[in-house]
Parts: C-alpha cells; structure tokens; sequence
C-alpha cells in the first residue's frame, strides 16, 4: 500500500465578489488555515472516507460513486474522484481521514480546499501529473457537478496557485492567473459573523441565474462584458433587480482593476475605500449580506488603525475581511470582538491572517 497526504488552504476573497461565474476579474489570497487529507492505498475498489471535522465514516465502491445525502462532506471529496474518473485517470481503492482549521461556513471556501486537498492526495497516491489550472477546473466542476453549487473558479484557484504574502489575481475570461505583492505594513483580519452559510441553502444559485438573465438582457455572453457606461444607458430598458445585480457585477470587476493598480503602487488607503464599497454594493445591489455582516464592517469602520472592510465570500452569513495597520491588527481583532459583544450579545471567532502559499507549492515539492 502507498501512503501520503496533501494539504490545501483556504481563501480570503479580497476584491471581486460573485465576479467569477460571470467571467470578470477576481483578488483573493490563500490563507494560513487549511484543509489535510492523509491517506493510503487500498488492493479492493472502495473508498473509504472519514473526518475529524464531521462524524460519520462513508464507504463507496468505485464502480459506483454517487452523492452521499447524509454525509454531504463526503461528497467534495468523492466530486473530485468522479472527475478524474471521467478525464480518464485510473484511480484505485483508498481511504482518506480528513483534518483541518479552515472554520466551515465561514466564507473562507473550506469547501474549495477539501476538493483541492484531495485531488492533491489522489495524485501523490496514483503518481498523476497535472497541470495546478487543471487541478483547479476539475475541483470546480465537482462542486458544480456533484454537489450542485454552481460555483465560479475563484475558491480552486485561489487555493491552488496562493503564494506567501501576495494575492492572486484571477481573469476568469481568459483564465490569466498571476500573484501581485501585498502591501507591507498592512494586515487581514477575518471575523465570523456567527451566520454559517450554505451556499446550498442560500441564494447562490438564484444570484446566477439573475446575472445571466442580466447578460441575456443587455445582449452580452456574461456581464463582463458590460461596460459602467453601456449600463447606465440601458438602466431604463432593464428590470430593476436585473439592473442592480448587473450594477453590482459590473462595478466589482471595476474595484479589482482598480485595486490592482492601487496594490502595485503600494496605494493602502485607496485599497481599502474600494472594500467598503464593495460592502456596500453587495448590501444595496447585490442583497448578499446579513444585518451582522453590516454590523461588523460598521464596528471595523469606527476602529483607529482600519482602512477597509467587507463581507468575505458568497455571503448570505459567513464573515468579513477587514484591512488593518499590521502593527494594530491585534487591537483591533480585540475591539471589534468587544463591540460586536456588547451590540448582539455574541463574541464572534475570529484571526489575523497571514497570507499563504496555495496547494502547488508541496504537490512541487
């Protein structure tokens, strides 16, 4: 038998939410919390499947891998094993035991490191070489396929191709992935709202099929097509809901641009006006935030040392992302803690982050 293991973070989303699923741009940054799959190879044809983060042990036969309607966890793992059935690889009986510290629900895409962290281990296990982008398709279309969350690729890709102290510029049109510095002196901290999400359960998917019905509307393939100016000429023709999804896609892809010209000058301040109105756009436009989400981003907001801050993720619950003075992040994780307390009766989890290597770091290694 043959053992190994691979590990796979999560991912704090920057700039550039629900962009991706409309072939707009994307910043995001892997994270120092993650997703292990240890395993070993098996001489039958089952898959053997168990986790520290949920109970339960699943078993299935390779010649029959189907979505589990109990134990959903395993069926991100077992979309990843589909997949790399229908491109052809030969995969064998195994047996994974999942761990990790990524909060689930938490907007972080604990899901997307799962998928990752086994496609990782299923590699190392079988001796398959492919390419990280691949990798990352792959683990989407299992989300997408075998899970049922129509998900863009920010979550993968991110999760693949993070590096230490940079973040990941995603083109979801022409798939151009490349990483640009982070400011120094500057910090994330990620606070949970206490809200988990589902994007199962949520609005997710409706949030799609608004957006393409936008598209279908003003005559394009997907909104990234849409310029501010061609939107505002057709505001009038266009459904109003229609309208503002469209107004919230549009003006996210112009934020990342932006962002990016703001991250390459070292600009920390512009960076973090364009993550409070993309907070408010998913408010106003988007309708992807909770009352608590908009309570934290408020909180950070009146907090000496913050420049920026806004929900983290699909939305609909999940956490926020908050652009501090590094040398305050500490402080200010405290007093946000201290005043979500004292307004909602709840102390929320929260960490500063440090910004990560992604996936391919150690399958290369």
């Amino acid at each position: 038998m043959r053992s190994a293991s691979a590990y796979a973070p999560g991912r704090v989303e920057l700039l550039g939410n629900h962009t991706d699923y409309n072939r707009g741009v994307v910043l995001a940054a892997a994270i120092d919390r993650g997703i292990t799959a240890r395993g070993s190879s098996r001489k039958d044809e089952l898959i053997t499947l168990a986790s520290d983060l949920a109970p339960g042990r699943v078993e299935v036969p390779l010649a029959d891998v189907r979505p589990q309607p109990t134990e959903r966890w395993a069926n991100y793992p077992l979309g990843v094993v589909q997949q790399l059935q229908r491109l052809g690889y030969h995969i064998g009986g195994f047996e994974a035991r999942i761990s990790g510290d990524v909060p689930a629900g938490a907007g972080l895409s604990s899901s997307a490191a799962l998928e990752v962290a086994t496609a990782g281990l299923l590699m190392k296990l079988h001796g398959l070489q492919i390419a990280p982008l691949e990798v990352a398709k792959l683990c989407q279309r299992a989300e997408n396929e075998f899970v049922g969350v129509r998900s863009g690729l920010l979550d993968q890709a991110t999760s693949v191709f993070g590096r230490a102290d940079h973040v990941v510029y995603l083109d979801c049109n022409s798939e151009d992935v490349r990483t640009i510095p982070f400011p120094r002196g500057f910090a994330l901290v990620i606070v949970e709202s206490g809200v988990k999400h589902s994007l199962l359960q949520s609005q997710y998917n409706a949030r799609r099929e608004e957006c393409a019905a936008a598209a279908r509307a003003l005559g394009v393939a997907a909104l990234r097509g849409v310029t501010p100016e061609a939107l505002e000429r057709a505001r009038e023709s266009l459904d109003p809901l229609l309208y503002r999804r469209a107004a919230h896609i549009v003006g996210e892809n112009e934020r990342v641009w932006r962002a990016v010209d703001a991250m390459q000058s070292g600009d920390a301040q512009a960076i973090g006006a364009l993550m409070y109105a993309s907070h408010e756009s998913s408010r106003v436009n988007f309708e992807n935030s909770a009352p608590e989400l908009d309570q934290l981003v408020l909180i950070a907001q009146s907090i000496a040392g913050v420049l920026g801050s806004r929900l983290t993720g699909g939305g609909f619950g999940g956490g926020t992302v908050t652009l501090v003075e590094a040398q305050r992040a500490a402080e200010v994780l405290e007093q946000i803690w201290n005043q979500y307390a004292l307004r909602s009766g709840e102390t929320p989890a929260g960490f500063v982050c440090r910004i990560a290597d992604g996936a391919a770091v150690s399958w290369s290694g």
